[in-house]
């Protein structure tokens, strides 16, 4: 095991040394004076689509912090999850999940957007469209989950009612993508490697990708959520890790190559091949054009509309967002 922490670490180092000047760094990585804290617990979820967090590693102990951990979370969580139990201080989450946990009265404060376009609605044959799926089977792993929250939102803004127009049908494993596959289902949201695995195998077909089409490629898809009391209690290591995130989307973008070899390396995934699809399609290099306010609204919009938050828009975005620490990172990080 020694052996293979070293190994990794030194992959990991050397990758991110190589990747310095396609980023244009003007300094060299090194920790900034006035940590409040040197230890960090970010969320470990399945999927790919969050691979800055994780090809983050080396970058956050640039930062500073000598103590990292990657906390897996027990199937069915979410980041929201694991800030409410006080197992993790930060985690990548989907926006509806995000906007659906603050309504909640989770105590965490959304800090950015990171990335867009990770999720891709697939169906059978005999939907078309966004508006057929009405009276249709949806799969999902839970309600609550990315994706009920996320299609729950598109469903509301075509005039589909989600909670009477469709029929949600849950899995008992951590994927609901074999509800699909066994079609028990005529719909269903995937996030990858999940419409990886799908289009590999030739199964259904895509009505709706977040990459590209509007108006869900306008608005970020995952945001960086931190808790709360972290926050306010270490706002100069909070601003690290953010700038250690934001600065790995930038090398999952300009180096997807690379950056899936270290989430192989990391253990993070054990498909390269999927890995390096998901990090060329999605686009990583975001964060500074779109504004999250945006992508708050619109999701808590959509999911007020959809009844299944009661909170205004407003309201969500004054208790719940900080975007102090994104507007100093932009300025900073110009390229």
């Amino acid at each position: 095991m020694p052996m293979m922490q070293t190994r990794r670490r030194l992959l990991t180092t050397l990758s991110l040394a190589g990747a310095a000047g396609v980023l244009g760094a003007r300094q060299p990585l090194a920790a900034p004076a006035g940590l409040e804290t040197t230890a960090v617990r970010i969320a470990h979820l399945p999927g790919l689509c969050t691979a800055p967090q994780y090809v983050a590693e080396e970058l956050l102990r640039a930062e500073g912090f000598t103590d990292v951990r990657y906390v897996r979370l027990a199937p069915g969580s979410n980041a929201p999850d694991g800030i409410a139990r006080g197992e993790v201080d930060f985690g990548l989450n989907f926006a509806s999940v995000l906007v659906s946990a603050l309504d909640q009265g989770v105590e965490m404060t959304v800090l950015g957007g990171v990335h867009v376009g990770c999720f891709e609605l697939f169906v059978n044959e005999e939907s078309r469209s966004l508006i057929e799926l009405k009276g249709k089977r949806v799969g999902i792993t839970y309600l609550g989950s990315p994706g009920h929250l996320f299609l729950a939102a598109m469903a509301a803004h075509v005039g589909i009612d989600p909670s009477k127009d469709l029929h949600w049908v849950t899995s008992n494993k951590p994927v609901a993508m074999d509800l699909f596959t066994s079609a028990k289902v005529d719909a269903f949201l995937g996030f990858p490697p999940d419409p990886q695995e799908l289009r590999a195998q030739h199964i259904g077909r895509v009505i709706v990708n977040s990459a590209v089409d509007r108006p869900w490629s306008q608005y970020f898809c995952c945001m960086l959520a931190g808790n709360r009391a972290f926050v306010r209690k270490y706002p100069i290591a909070t601003k690290a890790v953010l700038r250690a995130i934001v600065k790995a989307a930038d090398l999952c973008a300009a180096e997807p190559a690379r950056a899936a070899r270290l989430l192989v390396d990391g253990g993070f995934t054990p498909r390269y091949d999927y890995a390096l699809q998901t990090l060329s399609e999605v686009p990583y290099d975001k964060w500074r054009d779109y504004d999250p306010e945006d992508t708050i609204r619109f999701y808590s919009l959509r999911l007020h509309e959809a009844g299944i938050i009661k909170s205004t828009p407003q309201k969500i975005i004054a208790d719940g967002t900080d975007w102090r620490f994104l507007d100093e990172l932009k300025r900073e990080l110009k390229t």
